[in-house]
C-alpha cells in the first residue's frame, strides 16, 4: 500500500489518512430511533395510553357531560353553566379559590425565601431545614386530622387556644364563677347586662347575705367553708356563699354547716347610678364596704358571672378560609425552603461581598442582588404552588367543620360535593370541573413558556 508525496510520487508502505470518498460522515448518520421509527412508537405507546385513559378521556367526557342534566340523558346546552355561576356556594368556592391564589403562594414563597436566607446563617443549618421540610412527608389527610385538633375551640383540647388563651390570661382575670346566679327568691333582680342588684338599700352594722346557686363544681371544689359575717359598726359587712347543702337538706337564705364560700367576687356599692364604693369577697366569703355605702344597694356586676375566655374562634365562618390556609403553609412552606436554598447556592458570593465593601447593608444586599438573582427560582415555587392550590380539596374537606364548610367552600370540594354529594348533579359538576380547568390552564401555560425559555439558554 502507498501513498502521495509533495512531488507527486507514491509512497509504499503508508497508509492513507484521508477517508475513502464513497464512506458516509460520522455526523451524518441517521440515529437508531431515526432509521426506526417503529421502536420509538414501542416505547411510546405505554405512555399514550395511559395519558389518553388517564387525562385525555375524562377531560373530553367531562366537557360533553356539562351538557346534559344530572340523569346525563337531557342535552341542556349551557344550563349546568348558567346555574354554575348563579348558585351561591359557587360563587363563595370562586372567592375563596382566589383568596387561596393569592395568599398560599405568596406567604409560602415568602417564609421560605426568608428561611432559605437565615438557615445560611445559623449552626444547625441543615437540621432547621429538615425540621422545617418535614410536614412534606406527611399526607394531607394526616395535616388535616392535626390542624382539626389544633384549632379546637376549647382550649384544653386546642393548641392554638391555649396558647392564646395563656397570653390573654396573663393580662386580664378570668371571672371566678361562670353561670352562677342568685334564686328568684333571694331579693336580687338580673339586670340585661347580666348583673345581680338587690331590691333593698343595706345599712351599716346589718351584714348583708347574697346567696348563690348554679356554680359549677370545679369552681367550688376546695373552697373553704362559708362563715357568716361579722356585724361592724359603721360598715357594711356581708357574705357571700353557694347556698346549697350536698346531700340536701338545708335552709335556703341560711349559711349551712358544709356550704362554700365564693371567693374572688367583686360586690359594688351604687347609689343613684353611681358606685360608690367596692369590696372583693375573701377566701372566707366575706366582703367589708366603707361607711359611704351606708343606704346604698348591693350589685354582684356581670364579669362575676361571665363565661371564661376560651380562645377565638379559628373554625367560625369568618376565619376558617384563613385558618385552613395557615395549615397549608405549614406543610409547603418547607418546600419553598429547599427549592430557594438551591437556587440560593448558586448566587456567586462575590457580588454579595463586592456591595458590601462598597457600604450596603444586609437588607440592601437582600433586595437589591439575593432576590433579583434568585427570581427565577422564585417564579418556579409560585407557579407550582399556584397550580396545587387550584386544586385544593382534603385540607379543607377535613378542617372545616359542619357549620362552616360552606363558608370555606373550594371548587374542588364543590365539584366534589355536587358529584358526588346529597343532591348529586354530575352535569353541574362537570360543568364546575372545566371551569377548574380553563382556571389551571392560564398557570400551565405560563409555566410552559418558562421551561422552553429557560430550555433555550
Amino acid at each position: 500500500m502507498s501513498t502521495a508525496t509533495a512531488d507527486g510520487a507514491a509512497t509504499p508502505g503508508r497508509a492513507s489518512s484521508s477517508p475513502p470518498a464513497n464512506r458516509p460522515n460520522a455526523s451524518k448518520r441517521k440515529s437508531l430511533m431515526g432509521t426506526r421509527p417503529w421502536l420509538a412508537a414501542v416505547f411510546l405507546l405505554p405512555a399514550l395510553v395511559l395519558l389518553g385513559a388517564l387525562v385525555v378521556y375524562p377531560i373530553a367526557y367531562s366537557v360533553y357531560r356539562s351538557f346534559f342534566d344530572a340523569s346525563g340523558n337531557g342535552f341542556v346546552g349551557l344550563d349546568n353553566y348558567q346555574e354554575m355561576f348563579s348558585d351561591d356556594a359557587t360563587k363563595t368556592a370562586i372567592k375563596n379559590n382566589v383568596i387561596w391564589l393569592i395568599l398560599a403562594p405568596t406567604v409560602s414563597t415568602a417564609l421560605g425565601l426568608i428561611f432559605a436566607v437565615l438557615t445560611e446563617r445559623i449552626r444547625w443549618a441543615t437540621a432547621f431545614k429538615l425540621v422545617v421540610f418535614m410536614p412534606m412527608a406527611i399526607s394531607m389527610l394526616a395535616a388535616g386530622i392535626i390542624f382539626r385538633l389544633v384549632y379546637e375551640q376549647d382550649p384544653d383540647k386546642g393548641v392554638a387556644n391555649a396558647m392564646w388563651v395563656g397570653v390573654h390570661d396573663s393580662f386580664s382575670e378570668s371571672p371566678p364563677f361562670p353561670g352562677a346566679h342568685p334564686r328568684p327568691t333571694a331579693g336580687l333582680t338580673e339586670a340585661s347586662n347580666g348583673s345581680f342588684t338587690t331590691k333593698d338599700a343595706v345599712r351599716a352594722g346589718t351584714p348583708a347575705s347574697l346567696p348563690l346557686v348554679a356554680a359549677k363544681r370545679g369552681d367550688i371544689s376546695g373552697a373553704q367553708d362559708a362563715k357568716a359575717a361579722k356585724a361592724e359598726p359603721g360598715k357594711v359587712t356581708g357574705t357571700v356563699w353557694f347556698d346549697f347543702t350536698r346531700g340536701g337538706g338545708g335552709e335556703q337564705g341560711t349559711i349551712d354547716k358544709g356550704e362554700k364560700a365564693m371567693a374572688d367576687l367583686r360586690v359594688e356599692a351604687v347609689k343613684n347610678g353611681k358606685v360608690v364604693a367596692k369590696a372583693t369577697t375573701a377566701a372566707d366569703g366575706t366582703y367589708t364596704l366603707p361607711a359611704k355605702a351606708e343606704g346604698a344597694q348591693l350589685r354582684l356586676p356581670a364579669w362575676n358571672f361571665s363565661e371564661p375566655y376560651n380562645g377565638v374562634d379559628w373554625l367560625g365562618p369568618s376565619l376558617v378560609t384563613p385558618a385552613i390556609i395557615g395549615a397549608y403553609v405549614w406543610i409547603w412552606a418547607g418546600f419553598a425552603m429547599v427549592l430557594i436554598a438551591a437556587g440560593l447556592a448558586g448566587v456567586p458570593r462575590e457580588l454579595m461581598e463586592a456591595a458590601r465593601m462598597d457600604g450596603a447593608n444586609e437588607w440592601q444586599v437582600f433586595r437589591r442582588i439575593t432576590v433579583p438573582m434568585l427570581a427565577p427560582v422564585l417564579s418556579v415555587v409560585v407557579v407550582t404552588l399556584m397550580i396545587n392550590v387550584m386544586k385544593i380539596f382534603d385540607l379543607v374537606y377535613i378542617i372545616a367543620p359542619g357549620p362552616s364548610q360552606d363558608d370555606a367552600n373550594v371548587l374542588a370540594l364543590q365539584l366534589f360535593q355536587s358529584s358526588f354529594g346529597t343532591d348529586v348533579n354530575q352535569g353541574l359538576g362537570s360543568a364546575i370541573a372545566v371551569l377548574l380547568l380553563l382556571l389551571v390552564l392560564p398557570v400551565m401555560f405560563i409555566n410552559i413558556r418558562r421551561i422552553r425559555r429557560e430550555s433555550r439558554r
